[in-house]
């Protein structure tokens, strides 16, 4: 049987938010494994479960750059070990100049960015000079460029911890800034149903045929009950499905509707988004220096 830990009970609670006890279960149930183990909860506890997705797993920010014309937008997520770095203003102003780069040059991948002149000097050598300056590991982890059909609109939150980038086809500068807002706020996962990976679904499909079997009814009602529960799984993270915040009696797509416009792509970047954090477990380090005392 695998050891639960302390570090990992607190972790599983940290994404889920589920009671200390709960999570100890999950834990046993899944031998260890943090992903069933949230499955469990899920199936258990219902969506107030399921806060991993909006959880920050490591520091950094999001920059963001617009090019003059409005037409050009690029989008990069840089991470860094500390919250205290990510609001150092170096640091800021190198991802700054990293969202520019890739708005100007489009670069092909990280690694391309990386060769790119800045300051004199390369991305990466500047990248290499601020570590040594700062004394803390920093690097770009991704990005993206988005040549607007309509008009680009962003928008950044949470201390630069959140980010959006829309491209709306139609409308106005409002109902732009409006839908960028609206996409940090609900972080739909993408534009319509179509895009919903997979794998995804069929995660949800699990979870809910589990939850349904526990009901004890007919086979034809739990059918019924697990294709109920995907499909209002697909109107949660779907933009277009989505309710509008300041408005749920609309949805995303309506409103759109009613203004003569269209979504052509979004980007929402998460700091840290399916990065692990490294756990740490006070407590034994604490008895472990004690014992060396």
């Amino acid at each position: 049987m695998a050891e639960i830990t302390a570090g990992m009970v607190k972790e599983l609670r940290e994404k889920t938010d589920a009671p200390m006890m709960e999570c100890k279960k999950a834990l046993t149930e899944a031998a260890g494994d943090m992903a069933r183990a949230e499955e469990i909860l899920r199936v258990k506890l219902g969506n107030k479960a399921s806060k991993a997705a909006s959880r920050i797993a490591a520091e950094g920010v999001v920059g963001v750059h617009v090019s003059g014309d409005g037409k050009l937008a690029a989008i990069i997520e840089i991470n860094c070990e500390t919250d205290f770095v990510a609001k150092n203003d170096d640091f800021l102003a190198f991802a700054r100049d990293c969202a520019a780069l890739v708005a100007e040059q489009s670069p092909a991948d990280v690694a391309a960015l990386a060769q790119l002149p800045l300051r004199g000097a390369t991305v990466e050598s500047t990248r290499a000079e601020l570590v040594g300056r700062i004394g803390e590991n920093l690097s770009p982890r991704r990005f993206a460029r988005i040549e607007a059909q309509g008009r680009i609109a962003t928008y950044i939150h949470g201390g630069s911890k959140i980010g959006v980038v829309v491209d709306v086809v139609g409308g106005d500068e409002t109902l732009a800034k409006d839908i960028a807002m609206h996409i940090a706020a609900t972080k739909p996962v993408s534009l319509g149903r179509d895009e919903v990976p997979a794998e995804l679904i069929e995660r949800e499909r699990s979870i809910a045929a589990q939850k349904a079997a526990e009901s004890g009814k007919p086979a034809e009602i739990v059918a019924k009950m697990v294709e109920g529960s995907v499909q209002k799984y697909l109107k949660e993270v779907t933009l277009l499905g989505q309710p509008f915040v300041k408005d749920d009696k609309q949805t995303i797509e309506q409103l759109l509707k009613s203004k003569g416009a269209t979504v052509n792509r979004f980007v929402l970047f998460l700091v840290g988004e399916g990065i692990e954090k490294k756990q740490v477990d006070f407590a034994a380090e604490v008895a472990a220096a004690a014992k060396g005392v």
